[in-house]
């Protein structure tokens, strides 16, 4: 049996490239967590550093936000509507803010982003 070349397995479909993001974003690891975003992960380097200067006192990734709570129509069970931002920041000042880096903005994002504006007036909320 003779063994194949890596172009052959390739042309042959046994091994694949790796899928592209549908926006051009790239996975990145800092700190040995993974950004969807290289700018995702600059800023996480950015918060890090105000964090280690005492500017922000405690530093959340990936925190939920109930848009809607979960209920039952006609018997069957509707799913909460969640909202997941990228960072939220407390401050040495008491102030609580919330980070999403976009790239590029979607519908789904644009309606989440109200609902969420809508609930939760008393929190900062911030587009990087």
């Amino acid at each position: 049996m003779s063994r194949m070349s890596v172009a052959q397995a390739k042309a042959k479909g046994y091994i694949s490239e790796p899928k592209k993001h549908k926006y051009g974003a790239v996975k990145t690891i800092v700190d040995g967590i993974a950004f969807d975003s290289r700018k995702e992960a600059a800023k996480y380097q950015e918060l890090k550093l105000l964090q280690r200067a005492g500017e922000i006192v405690e530093l959340e990734l990936q925190p939920e936000y109930v848009l809607q709570e979960a209920f039952v129509r006609d018997r069957k069970p509707i799913r909460a509507i969640v909202y997941r931002a990228d960072f939220r920041a407390k401050y040495k000042d008491g102030r609580v803010v919330v980070m999403d880096t976009k790239g590029y903005r979607t519908k789904e994002y644009m309606l989440k982003k109200k609902m969420f504006l809508a609930r939760y007036p008393d929190v900062e909320f911030v587009e990087c």
